[in-house]
């Protein structure tokens, strides 16, 4: 395999790590779907090494950059966990279990 050429889905898919070597290498490889080329399969630009190459910290920075993630409000270690509940007693929470448990043993 020299340059570029054109392949079928079926061939790409019975010989995918030849063309991704190939690709590697430096190739171009055109995917064609019934004589229509949907696709190209060739080596990574620089960019991909880059972002492939960069922190987590950094790689979340350019998404948040994009608009693609919001970061929180709050930092994680000043979060609070508050529940809301339904706003019962002690005493009507000990009720509602009573019943509850009741009803298992019933028979």
């Amino acid at each position: 395999m020299t340059g570029m050429h054109a392949i079928g889905i079926k061939e790409l898919k019975a010989k995918l790590s030849e063309y991704v070597r190939a690709a590697r290498a430096g190739e171009t490889v055109l995917v064609t779907d019934r004589g229509e080329v949907v696709a190209a399969l060739g080596p990574a630009s620089n960019r991909v090494r880059e972002i492939e190459s960069e922190s987590v910290e950094a790689r979340f920075a350019e998404a948040e950059r994009r608009g693609l993630v919001t970061p929180a409000r709050l930092p994680k270690e000043d979060w609070k966990w508050r529940p809301q509940g339904l706003n019962l007693s002690n005493e009507q929470i000990d009720a509602l279990l009573d019943d509850l448990r009741a009803d298992r043993f019933e028979t």
